[in-house]
C-alpha cells in the first residue's frame, strides 16, 4: 500500500470516528432531555402542554426540515451543510440551558431539531463518499449505526447522572461535545469525491483517488436550488408532523388534527405537481418508484414506532407504577446497549456473510418477539423478568440499525445519497413520534374503564402489533440470493 493511500485510509477512518461523534451527541441529546423532563416542570413551572411541547418542538424541526436537509447536502455541499449546522446545534442546544421560560425551550428545541435534521443525513452522505461500496462501507456504516443507536440509549443513563447535579446540565453537555467535534471536523472533513465518469466510485478504488476523483461541489452540476418545492415540502412534512404529534390527544382533539394533517397532505400533493414540472426538481420522484426503497424506510418507520412506544411505556411503568428514579430506570435500559459493541462487529460479517435482507428481517423478528414476551407484565415484575425482552430489544437494534442505514442507499447514485439519508431519517423520525403518539392514545383510552397497569398493557401491545408489521415489511428480501462472502480489508487508524 503507497503512503499516499494509507494517508487517505487514515483520513476516511478519521472522519468516520469525528461523523460518529456527532450521531452519537445527536442520540444522547434526545436521551438525556426526556429523563430531564420531570426536573424542568418542576423548575420552571410548565403546564403538561408545555412540558409535551418541549418533546413535540425538536420533533417538527426535526421531521419538517429533514428531507430538505438531506437534499442540501447533494446541491450545497455535504461538508458545508455538517459543519454550518453543527454550530447553530452547539448554539441552540446552550441557549436551552439558559432558557427560564418555557416559550424558549420551544424555541431553542426547535432549532436543535433542524440542526439535527440537517445534520444527519450530511453525515451519512459524508460516509458514503469517503468509503466505497462494499465491505468496506458495510464495515463503516455498521460502526455509524451502532454509535448512533447507542447514543440514544447510553443517554438514559448520562441523563439520570446529569439531573442529579442539575437539569441544564443536560443541555451545556451536549455544546461541550459538539465544541470539541467541530474543532476535529474542520480541519479534518474535506468534501467526498466522485469518479469523473460516474455517479458512483468503483468497488474497491480508494476515496479521494487523485486520477479519477473529482470534488462534488455545489452548483457543480449545473443544478438550481427548488425554491418553490423547498417551501412546499417544509411546510406538508411541519404540518405531517404537527399532526402525528397530535394524535395523542385522542378523539377530543379529531378535527384539529384531521385538518392539520389534510392540510399536510395538500402540501404534499402540490410538491409532487411542482416537482413534475421543475426542470432541477428538489427530490426527484423516480426514486420512489424503488421498492426496497420504500420497503426500508416502511421498515423504519415501524421499528421506531415500536421502540419509542415501548420506551415510553416502560418509563412510565418503572417510574411511575413502581416508582424508580430516573437513574434506576436508566441504568435498567443498558442492557439495551449491547448493540454499541455488535453492530461494529458482528453486524457486518453477518451482512456479507447471509445478505443484508435477511439480517435486518431476522433483527425485525427479535424485536417483536421482545414486545410480545413483555406484554404479561405484572406490577410485581423483577428485573430477571424483564430482562430477556430488554436483552433482545439489543440484539435487535445491532441486527436491524445498521442494515438500514446500509439498505437506504443501496442502488441509489451517489448524487443522490442526501436524499436517500433524509429520507431515512425522516422515516425513523415520523415512527419515534407515532409510537409516542399512539401508545399515549391507546393508554389514555384504555385507562378510563382500567387501572394504570391495563393501560401500561395496552401500549405495549401498540409496539407489538408495530414489530410485527415491520417484520413482514421486511420478508421480500428473503427471496433474494445470499451473496459470495467478501474479505473486509479492515485497516487500523
Amino acid at each position: 500500500m503507497s503512503s499516499a493511500q494509507a494517508r487517505t485510509d487514515r483520513r476516511a477512518w478519521g472522519v468516520l470516528v469525528v461523523l460518529c461523534g456527532a450521531i452519537f451527541l445527536e442520540g444522547i441529546d434526545v436521551a438525556m432531555l426526556n429523563v430531564a423532563l420531570p426536573a424542568i416542570r418542576a423548575d420552571l413551572g410548565l403546564s403538561t402542554g408545555m412540558l409535551s411541547g418541549v418533546v413535540s418542538a425538536y420533533v417538527l424541526g426535526y421531521g419538517g426540515f429533514m428531507l430538505l436537509g438531506g437534499r442540501a447536502a447533494d446541491l450545497l455541499g455535504r461538508r458545508r451543510m455538517f459543519l454550518t449546522w453543527l454550530v447553530v446545534f452547539l448554539v441552540f442546544s446552550g441557549l436551552g440551558g439558559f432558557a427560564t421560560e418555557g416559550w424558549l425551550l420551544l424555541v431553542a428545541r426547535f432549532i436543535t431539531g433542524v440542526a439535527a435534521a440537517f445534520l444527519a443525513p450530511a453525515g451519512l452522505a459524508l460516509i458514503t463518499g469517503y468509503f466505497p461500496e462494499g465491505p468496506l462501507r458495510t464495515r463503516a456504516l455498521g460502526v455509524y449505526a451502532g454509535i448512533a443507536s447507542g447514543g440514544f440509549l447510553l443517554g438514559l443513563v448520562a441523563g439520570g447522572l446529569l439531573v442529579s447535579v442539575g437539569w441544564r446540565w443536560v443541555f451545556f453537555a451536549p455544546v461541550l461535545m459538539s465544541a470539541a467535534i467541530l474543532l476535529a471536523a474542520i480541519p479534518l472533513i474535506e468534501e467526498p469525491t466522485r469518479p469523473a465518469d460516474g455517479p458512483t466510485r468503483p468497488t474497491g478504488e480508494p476515496a479521494h483517488a487523485p486520477r479519477t476523483a473529482q470534488p462534488t461541489r455545489p452548483g457543480e452540476s449545473g443544478k438550481r436550488f427548488d425554491l418553490p418545492g423547498a417551501v412546499t415540502i417544509t411546510g406538508a412534512m411541519l404540518l405531517l408532523a404537527y399532526g402525528v404529534v397530535r394524535l395523542e390527544h385522542g378523539a377530543a382533539g379529531l378535527a384539529g388534527t384531521s385538518g392539520v394533517l389534510a392540510a399536510g397532505v395538500a402540501l404534499l400533493a402540490l410538491f409532487v405537481v411542482i416537482e413534475r414540472r421543475s426542470a432541477d426538481p428538489l427530490v426527484r420522484l423516480g426514486i420512489l418508484r424503488s421498492a426496497p426503497l420504500v420497503r426500508t424506510n416502511l421498515g423504519a418507520l415501524l421499528f421506531m414506532m415500536a421502540f419509542a412506544g415501548f420506551q415510553f411505556m416502560l418509563t412510565l411503568y418503572l417510574q411511575e407504577l413502581r416508582g424508580w428514579s430516573p437513574l434506576q430506570t436508566g441504568l435498567a435500559m443498558v442492557v439495551v446497549a449491547i448493540d454499541v459493541a455488535l453492530a461494529p462487529t458482528v453486524t457486518p460479517w453477518l451482512v456479507n456473510r447471509f445478505g443484508n435482507g435477511r439480517v435486518l428481517f431476522v433483527g425485525m423478528v427479535l424485536g417483536a418477539l421482545a414486545y410480545a414476551l413483555f406484554l404479561p407484565v405484572a406490577s410485581d415484575w423483577t428485573y430477571a423478568a424483564m430482562l430477556p425482552s430488554l436483552l433482545l430489544i439489543g440484539l435487535a437494534f445491532s441486527l436491524v440499525y445498521g442494515p438500514l442505514t446500509m439498505a437506504a442507499t443501496e442502488g441509489v447514485e451517489d448524487g443522490e445519497h442526501g436524499l436517500a439519508g433524509g429520507l431515512l431519517y425522516t422515516s425513523i423520525q415520523f415512527g419515534t413520534a407515532l409510537g409516542l403518539s399512539a401508545v399515549t392514545a391507546v393508554a389514555a383510552i384504555r385507562a378510563v374503564d382500567g387501572s394504570e397497569l391495563d393501560a401500561i398493557r395496552a401500549g405495549l401491545a401498540v409496539s407489538a402489533i408495530a414489530a410485527a408489521l415491520a417484520a413482514t415489511s421486511a420478508a421480500p428480501a428473503l427471496r433474494h440470493p445470499a451473496p459470495n462472502p467478501e474479505p473486509v480489508n479492515f485497516r487500523p487508524l
